[in-house]
């Protein structure tokens, strides 16, 4: 099992709803669109562990989910649910959103420095380790 953070960006909601709304619509309906080329989509396996992140400028976590598929070309019946664009992407399950959403600054300030930890990232899907999930769920169940 490897753990991700699915990255929004202000780019991906640029004439559209606000990132959160269209977060909210992708865990709606339990599903992550994740483009042909980015990093690690070929990497994504059922049962691995995922953060949702909104990228500046919010910097903010809003849930987490069980991979529940591999990355696929959307079925006919998945693309006409899927509120996005992605021609591809995963089925995700155990989805949780955090009300409220748990800052990047607070997740940062818990975890040992790496190159890895950082609140902004050009990739949609950012390879993180187990200790940084782990901080990210204690803080946003505050224990």
């Amino acid at each position: 099992m490897a753990h991700y953070l699915f990255n929004l960006v202000k780019g991906d909601a640029a004439n559209g709803p606000a990132l959160h709304e269209l977060a909210a619509g992708f865990l709606g309906v339990s599903m992550w669109g994740v483009d042909a080329d980015e990093a690690h989509g070929d990497a994504l396996a059922p049962g691995d562990q995922i953060l949702i992140y909104l990228g500046a400028p919010e910097r903010v976590f809003i849930g987490r989910a069980e991979l529940a598929s591999a990355v696929h070309e959307w079925t006919p019946s998945e693309a006409q649910a899927y509120p996005g664009d992605s021609a591809r992407g995963v089925l995700l399950a155990q989805v949780e959103e955090w009300n409220p959403p748990v800052s990047m600054r607070t997740v940062l300030a818990r975890i040992s420095p790496s190159e890895t930890a950082k609140a902004d990232f050009q990739a949609g899907v950012v390879r993180i380790t187990a200790d940084e999930y782990e901080t990210a769920l204690a803080v946003a169940t505050g224990r």
